[in-house]
């Protein structure tokens, strides 16, 4: 068990009579500091489980977490989220035109490039990849490279069709 060679060097100076020193035991120290050395490690990678364990939330969640979840992360955990939250806002700020890229939306590749897609109100003219134009016009519906609908489909101008 942990701490017995450590408990055991202790016990042997506390038996020792006062104003005497007992031998050094070069071979119990040496013991008990491999033992520190390993539990330190042990505690290091538990560490770093936890903290991986931390990031996947923020995957899964988002940026926000349940109270249930907070609840069991001490306040470092909670600081050390909340740095991770930012960069990864700033670095997904930094991807694309404008407004970014979110790299957390989806989380599994898509099956098709293409989705079926309802025009839920008139939009107008889109344009596609290739140059050509469709008319988005109050239940129309069309099939359309994903990624170029997802924002539609965000504002409320486009609904992903399911089969």
């Amino acid at each position: 068990m942990f701490c017995d060679k450590a408990m055991e060097l202790v016990r042997e100076l506390h038996r020792a009579p006062e104003g005497q020193l007992l031998a050094f035991n070069e071979d119990g120290l040496r013991q008990v500091l491999e033992e520190m050395k390993a539990l330190y490690e042990q505690n290091q990678s538990d560490v770093y489980d936890r903290l991986l364990r931390i990031r996947a939330l923020r995957w899964e969640y988002g940026s926000v977490l349940p109270n249930v979840l907070r609840f069991h992360m001490s306040a470092e955990e909670m600081q050390w989220f909340n740095h991770y939250k930012k960069s990864l806002a700033a670095y997904m700020r930094s991807l694309g035109e404008d407004e970014g890229l979110d790299i957390t939306q989806d989380m599994k590749p898509p099956k098709s490039l293409y989705i079926e897609v309802r025009c839920l109100k008139d939009y107008g003219e889109f344009e596609v990849d290739d140059g050509t134009s469709v008319l988005l016009k109050k239940n129309s519906q069309h099939f359309l490279p994903r990624w170029k609908c997802e924002q539609l489909i965000r504002q409320g101008v486009l609904e992903h069709v399911l089969w």
